[in-house]
């Protein structure tokens, strides 16, 4: 029998975009036997397993865009350029009660990737490893420079995109073989090496982890790698790619509210238009 998967890149504030596609899901009442997510592609899968267009909109939209999350306001008060601490612990835990409780007491078939950083690599997690305090997931979004390492539970962990970008590999590996991927890029994106001075930022920053310094600054042919393996898999029927079909300027680190709203509609739009084409690649 086959088995679908839904396979989610991060792309920071350009989740707005994955957030839209994954809300057309919610309202077409569509489930996957398998999900994946990395980066605020773990959030946004979560949202979705939760079955709420309101969290999927709100984070994606309302709270990425707020002064205390990017900039100068945590500098000063995180000493770090996104505000995780403002993000996960006083807004997501505390205030809206973001609660993933019910992805773990159903067990539900997904997982998300972390930088395990005595390792030195991404690994996954399952629904189980899901907490209250939402640190596995402030850990998923957590990118060096930006972000502090999160320890918990024994493990220091960073953002999975570090070394994973698009784990389609690992839905195919979990049995999948058909995946609904979506990324935050539109056509024609080329993902570049890191700079000189990021590259020397990095080394500065974590001398004691030469791997990881290594891994983030080669993203670019992860990504590459994992692009290529999905158009084989288009080629062959197995995966449909969905990326938005216009370019909204937002960046990782940098979107005002009305574009991020103009990409997350864009999202759901895009989803609407290849309607026919969706429901006949997952009819099992």
């Amino acid at each position: 029998m086959s088995k679908t998967g839904l396979v989610l890149e991060g792309g920071g504030m350009r989740g707005a975009y994955t957030a839209g596609a994954l809300a057309w899901l919610v309202d077409h009442n569509i489930e996957f036997d398998y999900g994946v997510g990395i980066s605020a592609g773990a959030v946004n899968l979560c949202s979705y397993l939760l079955k709420s267009k309101e969290y999927l909109y709100d984070i994606t939209v309302k709270y990425t865009s707020d002064k205390k999350n990017v900039g100068i306001i945590p500098l000063l008060k995180e000493h770090r350029y996104v505000g995780y601490d403002y993000m996960f612990d006083t807004l997501l835990r505390d205030e809206v009660k973001y609660d993933t409780s019910p992805i773990k007491e159903k067990n539900l078939p997904m997982e998300f990737g972390l930088y395990d950083m005595n390792q030195e690599k991404t690994i996954f997690f399952d629904a189980q490893a899901l907490d209250l305090e939402l640190r596995m997931l402030k850990a998923s979004c957590s990118l060096p420079i930006a972000g502090r390492i999160v320890d918990y539970n024994g493990y220091r962990f960073l953002d999975g995109g570090i070394s994973i970008m698009i784990p389609i590999q690992r839905s195919i590996d979990a049995g999948c073989d058909k995946n609904l991927v979506i990324i935050t890029k539109p056509e024609g994106y080329k993902r570049k090496a890191a700079g000189t001075f990021m590259q020397k930022l990095m080394a500065f920053n974590y001398p004691k982890y030469k791997k990881m310094v290594y891994d983030y600054t080669h993203r670019h042919d992860s990504y590459n790698r994992e692009m290529e393996l999905i158009e084989k898999e288009v080629d062959a029927g197995r995966c449909l790619l969905v990326r938005p079909s216009e370019t909204i300027p937002v960046k990782r680190f940098s979107g005002d509210p009305e574009n991020l709203k103009l990409l997350y509609e864009l999202g759901y739009h895009d989803m609407e238009s290849r309607k026919d084409e969706i429901m006949k690649f997952l009819q099992k």
